[in-house]
């Protein structure tokens, strides 16, 4: 198939819709994490819909100081890897596209989930990305649109917007990429040094340490369910010669498992040994959240959960997560 590269709104409205469009919003320099989003809306649009990738770099959501200008803009290529994902079309307008009156004097508002972790280290980066979010939704007019979990807030103020202004429209989320050595797919992966790298792989490493201990007290959990600790158990168990796994039952039965402070001190364990690094990994926040609002939980916390980590590594900075779930909903995600 050839992927047509359109510029204006009106070029994207003139062309013959059949089915569902699906969309994936990308702001370029696109990689193997993009594709795998192009190819999960190519298979919810089908043969007979149509996808539609976004190729904006958004000025209203960087701010002073931050890598607009070092963003990199890699048009040519981001139109081969959207054909060879399966993307009908490019929509790549200009700022004066987007913007046709300069910057918008009437703006969406992230509320305050959007002053919560990365909008604490990022002002105003929320009502930006929501403001062209929107615009950017109006534009493509898409029946679903599908975005990464690797931007865990981003994605969940999108579906609050979504939900919250009677878009009408589905948003489906697409599992984080990452690559073999389990660090994130991210267009800024490429200024890393091979040291910075390096460095950098302490963030999925500390997400995936907090992840295993949550695993190990999860089946603590269910093992404790599955064994009553009872004095008749432990009886019978001891008249039968069993004395040591009726302590052993007892023990797991009663044992309070160490919940979210446990599963912050495994993740936090790791960054902390990665700030002595050459170079250091200079932390911004590890926070483990509720994905409904991104405040933290609670140690009596039952159900959904986020684990997220943002960092800077030289002048790079990089922020990952990873899905967890807590108590009676069951084991990690």
């Amino acid at each position: 198939m050839t992927t047509a590269l359109l510029r204006t709104a009106q070029e994207l409205h003139a062309r013959t819709r059949e089915g569902r469009r699906a969309v994936v919003m990308t702001m370029g320099a696109l990689h193997e994490g993009h594709a795998g989003l192009i190819r999960a809306a190519r298979r919810i649009a089908g043969p007979d819909g149509e996808v539609v990738v976004t190729v904006f770099v958004n000025p209203l959501q960087f701010g002073a100081g931050e890598d607009l200008d070092r963003y990199p803009r890699t048009l040519e290529a981001d139109l081969k890897v959207a054909e060879q994902a399966g993307a009908d079309a490019v929509f790549a307008p200009s700022v004066d596209e987007v913007y046709p009156g300069g910057d918008p004097q009437v703006r969406i508002t992230a509320g305050p989930m959007g002053e919560r972790l990365e909008g604490a280290s990022r002002p105003g980066h929320f009502d930006g990305m929501l403001t062209v979010v929107a615009k950017l939704l109006h534009l493509t007019r898409p029946d679903v649109a599908l975005y990464g979990q690797k931007d865990a807030q981003q994605l969940a103020l999108i579906r609050r917007m979504v939900r919250d202004l009677n878009f009408g429209i589905e948003i489906v989320a697409v599992p984080t990429a990452r690559e073999a050595d389990g660090l994130a797919l991210s267009s800024r992966n490429r200024f890393l040094s091979p040291d910075e790298r390096r460095t950098a792989l302490a963030l999925s490493r500390a997400l995936f340490a907090g992840r295993d201990r949550h695993a190990a007290q999860e089946a603590l959990r269910a093992r404790a369910r599955e064994v009553p600790a009872t004095q008749a158990r432990a009886e019978a168990l001891s008249a039968i010669g069993e004395s040591r796994a009726a302590a052993d039952a007892h023990a797991v039965a009663t044992a309070s498992p160490g919940g979210p402070a446990a599963v912050r001190a495994a993740a936090r364990q790791v960054l902390d040994d990665a700030a002595h690094y050459d170079p250091p990994l200079e932390l911004d926040y590890l926070a483990l959240v509720d994905p409904s609002d991104f405040t933290e939980i609670g140690d009596d916390h039952t159900g959904e959960a986020v684990l997220a980590v943002a960092a800077r590594v030289g002048a790079t900075r990089l922020i990952d997560n990873i899905p967890l779930t807590f108590g009676s909903l069951g084991a990690a995600s």
